[in-house]
């Protein structure tokens, strides 16, 4: 889908390439083991709209208070890594599993192996941003993936529910 967005209703109906977030109104279908909720593309222009259309879904989903906010903030480093990084665009993937809530961010960017320090990182040119060790210390589950022709990263995180 490069190029476009699609959200996805927690229904799994898709708004037809609008981009418009799945609402709560009426009687929505029950959530399968795995439910799509949000799937989109982004750019540096986007992120702004993506954090937003990212926090009322999961709000949407069950994720509230200071949870939302940290997860909200973890998937925003994450897409802002992918378009400083990895060619100024990408993907992501909102699901709602049976316990947690799960994003994945993909994109097509040069990949790369991860070193998450124990302490705050400081802010030095070897070390500029904090957006990986942030949403690894904001979420229950973070992994990082390289496909195996070293084009292109995944990274997954996710937040227990309830």
């Amino acid at each position: 889908m490069p190029g476009g967005e699609v959200a996805v209703t927690p229904g799994g109906e898709t708004d037809g390439g609008t981009g418009a977030s799945g609402g709560t109104g009426g009687d929505a279908p029950a959530l399968t083991p795995e439910t799509l909720l949000l799937k989109r593309h982004f750019t540096g222009e986007t992120l702004p709209q993506m954090r937003a259309q990212v926090e009322d879904t999961a709000a949407a989903a069950g994720l509230g208070g200071v949870r939302l906010g940290e997860f909200t903030l973890a998937v925003s480093e994450i897409a802002a890594n992918a378009v400083e990084h990895a060619g100024g665009q990408g993907r992501l993937e909102l699901r709602r599993l049976p316990h947690e809530l799960e994003c994945r961010i993909t994109d097509n960017g040069p990949g790369f192996t991860p070193t998450l320090p124990e302490l705050l990182p400081g802010l030095t040119e070897s070390c500029r941003g904090r957006g990986l060790w942030l949403a690894h210390l904001v979420t229950d589950r973070l992994t990082v993936t390289t496909d195996t022709t070293g084009v292109g990263a995944a990274v997954t995180l996710a937040v227990r529910l309830g």
